[in-house]
């Protein structure tokens, strides 16, 4: 893995929105391990901030799920996602998703349709991780998390994208770093979904969500086995 990047000096025009940001890559690298506790004071120094964008940063990361606080206890950075709850929240990929692109075949707008079918293009795909690879998975795990919300977006139904946020799916992916070798197969996925969606076709577009997400669950599992 490489070496975490040096906690950046923060600009003050955006400060809650820097203080997030940065404690969120400091849980994604690992430089807050996962069951580490969270000293708010020395981490509002290291940042040479107060405590208080740290409370309210702290506050965004509970509800990503990134963080848990107990009573008495403070904040600490939640575990990484056991084997049972990798495969339940697959599952629930499967169910919402599938159903969103088969709605997005049928609901979206020309525009939304030209942006998903943008959006998977091999253009839009990143370069081959170097030898920063955590941050080379990261940039792909943004653009893949994109490419599901513009198809849940599409859907037509608040709720329902509601349900597949609050799962912060990409969030516990990336947090689990796989050394991510078949960018390619997935934009490739993606492609399938995203001409299944600009065709109007809902069946293929429902078949096609599926059938990613449990290729992508098969491929992110080998990974998963390896490193536990």
């Amino acid at each position: 893995m490489a070496q975490p990047a040096p906690i950046p000096r923060l600009r003050r025009s955006t400060l809650g929105d820097d203080v997030y940001e940065t404690m969120t890559a400091l849980i994604m690298e690992h430089t807050l391990a996962p069951g580490d506790r969270i000293n708010i004071d020395a981490l509002a120094r290291q940042l040479e901030v107060s405590a208080t964008p740290v409370r309210e940063a702290l506050a965004r990361l509970e509800s990503d799920g990134l963080v848990r606080k107990r009573a008495l206890a403070g904040y600490t950075v939640s575990p990484l996602l056991t084997r049972q709850e990798f495969m339940d929240m697959f599952d629930m990929r499967i169910l919402l998703e599938s159903a969103a692109a088969r709605w997005a075949a049928q609901r979206a707008t020309g525009d939304a349709r030209d942006r998903i079918v943008h959006d998977a293009a091999p253009e839009a795909a990143p370069a081959a991780p170097d030898s920063d690879a955590w941050r080379a998975h990261a940039a792909f795990t943004k653009l893949d998390a994109a490419f599901h919300d513009l198809i849940a977006q599409a859907a037509g139904n608040t709720l329902l994208r509601d349900g597949i946020v609050r799962l912060h799916a990409h969030l516990h992916i990336h947090r689990l770093f796989f050394p991510y070798a078949q960018a390619g197969t997935t934009a490739d996925e993606h492609r399938r979904i995203a001409a299944t969606i600009a065709a109007g076709d809902p069946d293929a577009a429902e078949a096609a969500m599926r059938d990613h997400l449990t290729l992508a669950r098969e491929r992110h599992l080998a990974g998963f086995d390896r490193t536990r």
